[in-house]
């Protein structure tokens, strides 16, 4: 009988761990879906000085935000394929460089190529914060009013380009 209580509870631990596992972690919900985007006025990473950036100057368009960063590697291999996916299909993709270094992510973007309408520099990652990036790449679908749409963590390949973010972009243009 005293064996019960623990073995009870080491199979309701087994369980849920069991269920968690079977989980695809790339897609964890976002508590941002169908949420107006974070706000948020940052400095631009190339372009004039004393260029900012903020949300509410892209409202009436559809644009795609990518959470990167020089020190990683994903994102350093996602780099070319989104400048090649950004120019085939047209569609406005801005960064935020998280917790990075400028000079670092400029001399990245000139070597790797730079798809980015504008980048904005998120030095100390509170607006990433904001967004609940839980590791970078992360990308999501802003829709014209300004609303989260989708979220996709991990680097963007052909086929999550194809698959994942331009079915929501043409859904909500």
């Amino acid at each position: 009988m005293r064996f019960v209580i623990p073995l009870a509870v080491f199979l309701g631990l087994a369980v849920m761990l069991g269920l968690g596992l079977q989980r695809d972690p790339r897609a964890l919900e976002s508590a941002l879906l169908q949420q107006p985007v974070p706000v948020f006025d940052l400095p631009v990473l190339q372009g004039p000085e004393g260029a900012r950036l903020t949300p509410q100057a892209l409202q009436g368009q559809v644009w795609l935000l990518n959470v990167w960063a020089s020190w990683c590697a994903p994102c350093r291999q996602e780099l070319p394929i989104l400048v090649e996916m950004s120019r085939k299909d047209g569609v406005a993709l801005y960064g935020l460089n998280y917790k990075d270094q400028p000079a670092k992510a400029q001399a990245l973007l000139r070597v790797a190529g730079n798809p980015y309408v504008a980048s904005v520099v998120d030095a100390d990652g509170r607006v990433g914060m904001d967004f609940g990036i839980h590791a970078v790449p992360e990308t999501f679908v802003i829709d014209a009013q300004g609303r989260v749409r989708y979220r996709h963590l991990g680097p963007v390949t052909p086929e999550v380009w194809n698959d994942k973010l331009m079915p929501v972009v043409r859904a909500v243009q």
